[in-house]
């Protein structure tokens, strides 16, 4: 099968709130888009953050009111509709010549439809996930169990070396395939983008920490870090949950020191403007707001966590990457950073994740069907 003729794809997800996956997808669908292609962003809720291109089409799989589409009671019936929405669509679009389908509820759902050829993206640590569920209770750690057993047998997209190594060796699913495809990054409209008028940015220097405020993502351990700095600079959080952020700093005491304006559809003005980027995690699949960074010739400091980081701040950058929860280690590196600025216009990475690089790579998929 040609992957230079005219293809139609489908990207599924839970949704497209503010999120790492949905922002990956939605800049590939327009990489699809601008190579002749015809990408469908299909979505199982209408939960929409992020701006689409009016020129690809979107569809909402089951309406708002529809809930609990993954639960034990649930989960057959949702199946059966899905699997019908998909057919009825087919017949109106076109059939699809690949399906990509992406996070735990959507391959629960998509990997029991039947549909082919099917490859879901694995955007996490699984096993990070796993751990982190169990300490959320038994049953926690039994829906993310049967989500990742849903991947048994099939087609796996690893969305950096080291999630594709840990599904390779793992005891818990047998993988058909698992091949490597970094994040898209459309290098020039990150900068392009970075030029906008924000009107909100801080007058001076500041830090900045992008992304959800989850247990993921370590704030804890940011905010301790913060305090242990030997420079008072403030530090900007962009982040879903403002309302949680904002107790959990007034719980460190760190009022006036932490700036939280909340999620920004075009972060890039703020990243561009900061003297360095920091990232906390406990994992990552990738670690998109460190390339984000590079892009923009940000600094940016990362705790060595699973998985991602250690391929972005390759090389020279590599003096970046602290151990994971040590608060201690992590404001060493950022004093560091704020006083000797890393060049990162030549980070390695940049090459290997343009958006036109990454579109090929997709598509090369369709040559295996």
């Amino acid at each position: 099968m040609s992957q230079n003729s005219n293809k139609r794809i489908a990207i599924v997800i839970d949704s497209l709130a503010g999120g790492g996956a949905e922002k990956v997808m939605l800049t590939l669908a327009k990489g699809l888009l601008a190579r002749g292609h015809q990408p469908h962003i299909l979505v199982l809720q209408p939960a929409v953050e992020h701006e689409v291109p009016a020129e690809i089409p979107l569809h909402f799989c089951f309406d708002a009111h529809t809930r609990n589409l993954d639960s034990f009671w649930r989960l057959g019936t949702s199946v059966a509709r899905l699997k019908q929405y998909l057919e009825t669509l087919q017949q109106q679009v076109g059939r699809f010549d690949l399906f990509l389908s992406n996070l735990h509820q959507t391959n629960l759902l998509m990997t029991r439809t039947g549909v082919a050829p099917l490859y879901c993206v694995v955007h996490n640590s699984m096993d990070e996930e796993l751990q982190r569920q169990r300490k959320l209770g038994p049953l926690a750690w039994l829906e993310m169990w049967r989500a990742q057993q849903a991947l048994n047998g099939q087609q796996l997209i690893a969305v950096s070396e080291g999630v594709a190594d840990e599904l390779r060796h793992s005891r818990r699913i047998k993988p058909a395939s698992v091949t490597t495809i970094y994040n898209p990054f459309s290098l020039a409209e990150i900068r392009q983008q970075a030029e906008a008028q924000t009107a909100d940015l801080p007058a001076g220097d500041y830090i900045i920490h992008v992304g959800r405020f989850a247990r993921q993502k370590r704030h804890d351990v940011l905010f301790a870090a913060l305090k242990k700095m030997r420079h008072d600079i403030p530090l900007v959080l962009l982040c879903s949950n403002r309302r949680k952020a904002l107790k959990a700093i007034r719980k460190m005491g760190l009022e006036q020191r932490v700036i939280v304006p909340g999620f920004q559809q075009n972060p890039f003005p703020w990243i561009k403007h900061a003297k360095l980027l920091v990232l906390s995690s406990d994992y990552e699949g990738f670690g998109n707001v460190l390339l984000e960074a590079l892009a923009l010739g940000t600094p940016a400091v990362s705790t060595r966590c699973p998985h991602g980081p250690s391929e972005i701040l390759s090389g020279a950058l590599s003096q970046w990457l602290v151990p994971r929860r040590d608060p201690a280690a992590l404001a060493a590196a950022m004093d560091r950073a704020l006083e000797q600025p890393p060049d990162v216009s030549s980070a390695e990475i940049l090459d290997k994740v343009s958006l036109d690089t990454i579109v090929t790579r997709y598509l090369s998929l369709l040559a295996r069907d």
